[in-house]
């Protein structure tokens, strides 16, 4: 319950606000909102549904193809449904143990995102640079230990974080101004937040920032193989074949860049804008990556026809 200002309490239950300011426009607002998240499901599901399905999708690439869909799909079911709460009938009581784990999904399904798109860029190394070892180096095994690598150093860095949120003591208001629970909570309270603070910015530098760099030097090598190779139409073809992972890369980090210096930052940010953006962040590219590895991976493209074409003839034989 909201407190005043010299009176310490255990928060109990917070109230997410929706988007401040747009109030009034909140049931327009989920419109879009909704489409992208039916989307999202839709698009994430179904490759999930066609890598897992078709044994000649359980190659390396796809199968982190897949890990970047299961990624999406859990930042999504985390963050949406509660937003469109908020929207549609402003039901934002959430209690403080459920704004935590809420947090600690969406942020440890964004580091394990990062952490996929940088085994995504050393499969892609690896079957340019070093094609004749490429079944060698990336066996089943390994992508089985590499996807709990991904899975435990997520928990592991964003663990802390939950731990001292809950040594905070607030004493200003359980009233949260976003549509889904976010680091930015902390700013609600009267302790002394720099370690939280300066942690979020060690967490964006050394992990994020680290992984953006090591793809960097991945790709950098990835083009100095492609250049040496003889010719013309072979450059083509290896760099198609990173095409759609560089498109995710490039949505994935601008937005999360901006993202995390905008809430370190946030004083100098609208908070409306600011939210929009947090808002996008959990929509767009888990709706937009599904798309992506569709439109440019042929192979993807005709496990999605081949799977409308089996649904479509099973629906025809059933009536």
């Amino acid at each position: 319950m909201p407190a005043d200002n010299q009176t310490f309490f255990s928060p109990v239950t917070y109230i997410l606000t929706g988007i401040p300011g747009m109030e009034e426009s909140h049931v327009w607002i989920s419109i879009p909102f909704n489409l992208m998240y039916i989307a999202t499901l839709f698009g994430n599901s179904l490759l999930l549904i066609i890598i897992l399905t078709e044994r000649s999708f359980h190659e390396p690439m796809y199968l982190f193809v897949s890990m970047l869909a299961a990624a999406d799909l859990l930042l999504s079911i985390t963050a949406v449904p509660k937003m469109l709460a908020v929207f549609w009938f402003g039901a934002g009581e959430i209690s403080f143990a459920a704004c935590l784990t809420q947090m600690f999904f969406i942020h440890v399904s964004f580091l394990a995102e990062s952490a996929i798109l940088l085994a995504m860029a050393f499969d892609r190394y690896v079957a340019i640079c070093d094609p004749l070892r490429y079944t060698s180096v990336l066996t089943k095994s390994v992508i089985g230990k590499i996807g709990l690598a991904v899975v435990t150093r997520s928990f592991c860095v964003f663990f802390p974080v939950i731990f001292l949120m809950k040594q905070l003591k607030f004493c200003r208001t359980n009233l949260l101004p976003h549509t889904y629970c976010d680091v930015a909570i902390a700013r609600l309270a009267c302790d002394d937040i720099k370690v939280n603070f300066w942690y979020g910015i060690a967490t964006a530098i050394l992990v994020i920032g680290l992984d953006a760099v090591l793809i960097a030097v991945s790709y950098g090598l990835i083009l100095r193989a492609v250049f040496r190779l003889p010719s013309k139409d072979t450059r083509l073809k290896a760099l198609r074949s990173c095409s759609s992972h560089i498109c995710v890369i490039l949505m994935f980090y601008t937005s999360v860049f901006f993202l995390i210096f905008a809430h370190q930052f946030g004083h100098i940010v609208s908070g409306f804008i600011l939210i929009l953006l947090a808002n996008f962040y959990v929509l767009i590219p888990p709706m937009l990556n599904p798309i992506v590895y569709g439109v440019t991976t042929k192979e993807i493209l005709k496990g999605v026809i081949n799977v409308f074409h089996r649904w479509c003839r099973g629906s025809s034989l059933l009536s």
